[in-house]
């Protein structure tokens, strides 16, 4: 276990430490997706740039596209939505924690730009007490840093929403300066609202490495004391969490989990807490700044591995679950002929997913059954990786 000095964050992993939770009151998980939380599909474009090879089989998916529908796919005007309800994740989250760590679970869900889960949530009695928290997108610059914002108070949480929309709507180069900062220091000012920043490593927008990075340090010279903490991310690999505690060591913050969880696998990491309240853990964040990480086994799994398994999450049909979230093109969101958005499911002219559609699917879904899930496995095995981390974080 390893343990910064300045800020006292320590990280565990169960698999090497089956007994880590012992001593602690609370398992705390941070930050995980809902079928609230509206998903970019973007990234599909951008992978036709990075891999010529798909440029022209994208183009014909596209004009075939048209085609048949009338419709030409808009990447930017589209999302996809989670497969798992509010109450199916926090379940799913509370009860890892309950069965893998024998401790209560707190559950903090943070939906892109949307608080609507929490808000669903707490008419349930077994989760009246969830923290109203979102992911909030913040354009800076050339890109937007995502920042987990916990337990706003419920009396004022739709106003603080509206308000954290209203930035994110405002073109960058017609804000006025200090905005950012102005809103941050208020939310800091309220003492049971915690502030993570997410993923700061990750270049989600491709700006590229060298200019994301000096953004990044840019941001946390301006706004870092309204910072509480810096996320080690469970559905990002090893070098970029390493990346992260050498950050956080660099601006003396601490780090603290977030899982980051978009399908039905749980978070591959955890908080362990001695608070038995979600507001008593801001409180050992925020004044003790104290916070003790714990990586789940899952995260032992090869990263290229996990991440196709959450893409086949997505692209799964649940026949068990609830009416809309059952089948992919129900979760999956595209402007009609008239640009009003609309499930796909609603856009096919035969009432199901055209035939080139349903065999790239079928090809993706083959990546994950036996034996070729077990062969992918292989080749990607990353214990190089996760030795290097081991000996980082523990140092």
């Amino acid at each position: 276990m390893g343990v910064n000095p300045m800020s006292q964050s320590s990280v565990s992993y169960l698999w090497r430490e089956p007994e880590a939770a012992k001593g602690f009151k609370t398992g705390v998980s941070l930050h995980s997706h809902t079928n609230q939380s509206k998903e970019t599909l973007d990234f599909i474009s951008e992978l036709s740039k990075d891999w010529g090879v798909l440029q022209p089989v994208m183009r014909w998916c596209e004009d075939r596209c048209q085609r048949l529908s009338g419709i030409r796919p808009n990447y930017a005007g589209s999302y996809w939505t989670p497969p798992l309800t509010p109450a199916l994740a926090f379940d799913l989250e509370r009860k890892q924690i309950e069965d893998q760590l024998q401790l209560p679970g707190l559950v903090s869900i943070t939906d892109h730009d949307d608080i609507n889960a929490p808000m669903l949530l707490r008419s349930v009695p077994s989760a009246r007490h969830i923290p109203v928290s979102v992911e909030w997108t913040v354009p800076v610059g050339a890109t937007a840093f995502h920042l987990g914002i916990h337990n706003l108070p419920s009396a004022t949480g739709a106003e603080w929403m509206e308000r954290m929309r209203a930035f994110t709507a405002i073109p960058v180069e017609t804000r006025e300066p200090g905005l950012l900062r102005e809103i941050l220091a208020e939310l800091d000012e309220i003492p049971g609202v915690l502030i993570i920043y997410n993923h700061p490593i990750w270049d989600l927008y491709r700006i590229g490495k060298e200019r994301h990075d000096v953004l990044v340090n840019e941001f946390l010279a301006v706004n870092g004391q309204y910072v509480h903490a810096l996320e080690l991310n469970g559905l990002r690999n090893w070098k970029e969490n390493r990346e992260v505690a050498t950050l956080a060591s660099k601006w003396n913050q601490l780090v603290i989990s977030g899982g980051d969880r978009h399908g039905v696998e749980p978070n591959a990491n955890v908080n362990l807490t001695r608070a038995e309240s979600f507001t008593e853990f801001v409180h050992e964040v925020r004044r003790e700044r104290q916070s003790h990480v714990l990586f789940m086994p899952q995260y032992a799994e090869p990263w290229k591995h996990r991440i196709l398994q959450s893409t086949l999450d997505a692209i799964r049909d649940y026949p068990h679950f609830p009416e809309g979230s059952r089948r992919w093109d129900q979760r999956v969101y595209h402007p009609d002929s008239n640009g009003t958005i609309r499930p796909v499911s609603e856009l096919w002219k035969s009432g199901r997913a055209p035939a080139y559609i349903r065999g790239i699917l079928g090809g993706v879904r083959m990546m994950g059954a036996a034996p070729l899930s077990g062969g992918l496995r292989m080749a990607w095995n990353e214990a190089g990786e996760m030795r290097a981390t081991l000996t980082k974080l523990d140092a």
